[in-house]
């Protein structure tokens, strides 16, 4: 290999693969004397590309983290997988804008060989639409370093019904499920183990404070975070629809609980929500009869909001 940036690129590849490298085996892949090889590692460096090196017979070669974030050479592999795992990013709204900056960047220098595979990734992949709320990279990454250090942290956190209430939390798992970014913790005031959405923590703050680590609730976090999805900790709803389930499920727009067939004819809705005003509305917007079997709470709230719109219509 006689071609200097040919051999440079080489060399940085072989670099890139993060193992240290000895001098003789570098020399023989890249076919080139000691004294080359040390020529094209200071050129490296002159690039900006951390090149460490140990002493010993030929030297010990290796690419460590710098200050700054050098230019990567990936391989196609690599770069087919970069750009599919940055669309699915974009899609969660992770970060706001930049997974779609770092996308167009790679789209626009990657190689014309490489597009015809990830336009048949994507386009033979089903997704699901995008993330209704953009993610806060910076609290991604505040929860993810407080996770590692077992670290405790402060946050408010914002319900589904606009509460707004001040958590203390030891966070254990960060879970990307049904397009939303959860973080499961346990809430130091409450005793227990809770799901927040992180689209809904705001002020997060990390005091400093460390915590020894408690076993799971569950051997499977994701698991756990489904479960606790579908059914919230909170007032308990049972409905009954007059109507199929595969027309109350078209219809039906809530977030948790679970519909299950009584016959050809019914089915029964339960959940678990933390205001009834949020429950019935959902309930009236499906359009076909239902009977509120539980609990009494529920039934009576229907009837007040049911009296609310019936003077409004009256004017």
């Amino acid at each position: 290999m006689t071609d200097p940036s040919t051999r440079l690129l080489e060399l940085l590849s072989l670099l890139q693969s993060g193992r240290s490298w000895p001098g003789a085996e570098l020399t023989a892949r890249l076919g080139t004397s000691p004294r080359t090889l040390r020529r094209d590692l200071d050129r490296l460096r002159e690039l900006g590309y951390p090149v460490s090196s140990t002493r010993g017979p030929g030297g010990n070669y290796q690419l460590v983290a710098g200050r700054a974030m050098p230019p990567l050479l990936l391989t196609d592999d690599e770069a087919v997988a970069t750009v599919v795992g940055l669309r699915i990013a974009a899609l969660t709204q992770m970060g706001g804008d930049a997974a779609e900056g770092a996308l167009r960047k790679l789209e626009r220098v990657v190689p014309a060989r490489l597009r015809a595979r990830i336009q048949a990734l994507t386009s033979a992949t089903e997704t699901t639409s995008r993330a209704t709320e953009a993610l806060d990279l910076r609290t991604v990454q505040l929860l993810a370093t407080a996770v590692h250090m077992h670290q405790d942290v402060r946050f408010d956190y914002t319900s589904r019904g606009g509460q707004h209430t001040e958590r203390r939390v030891e966070p254990y798992r960060q879970v990307l499920f049904d397009r939303r970014w959860y973080l499961l913790g346990w809430d130091r005031d409450r005793a227990d183990w809770r799901t927040y959405r992180i689209d809904r923590i705001g002020e997060l703050t990390v005091p400093g404070t460390t915590f020894a680590p408690r076993e799971l609730p569950a051997d499977d976090p994701v698991s756990f975070v489904q479960d606790s999805t579908r059914f919230p900790r909170g007032r308990r709803g049972v409905v009954r629809f007059a109507a199929p389930v595969s027309v109350v499920s078209d219809r039906l727009i809530a977030e948790a609980g679970s519909l299950e067939a009584i016959d050809d004819t019914s089915c029964r809705y339960v959940t678990s929500v933390e205001s009834w005003e949020w429950l019935s509305i959902i309930l009236a917007t499906v359009g076909v009869p239902y009977t509120i079997e539980a609990p009494p709470e529920l039934i009576d709230y229907s009837r007040e909001l049911a009296d609310r719109i019936a003077r409004a219509a009256r004017g």
